[in-house]
């Protein structure tokens, strides 16, 4: 026998598995659109990853940490425009 879904909880199911498609695709994406927007620099990062909203971005060169953070700003917005919506609100580094 089938169950019964009310039509309210058929369209919250179908928002959080379009939701957490759309959170793969950005993850995924997010390794390619970081080359883009950091070019050569992008070397000095170990990892990047986009998690509610927020880029993490991790690196071992104390250097290149002190510059990300002092462009967090001009890094969100260049990777909101390179994704061509606003995926990122800020940005923290490890």
């Amino acid at each position: 026998m089938a169950k019964v879904t009310s039509f309210g909880d058929a369209m919250k199911e179908m928002v959080s598995k379009k939701r957490a498609l759309k959170n793969g695709l950005q993850t995924a994406k997010i390794e390619e659109v970081w080359q883009e927007v950091m070019g050569q620099a992008a070397k000095y990062t170990d990892k990047v990853q986009i998690i509610d909203r927020t880029l993490f971005i991790s690196s071992s060169n104390g250097p290149f940490k002190n510059e990300l953070f002092f462009q967090r700003n001009l890094i969100v917005e260049r990777v909101n425009e390179a994704f061509g919506e606003k995926v990122i609100d800020k940005v923290v580094i490890n």
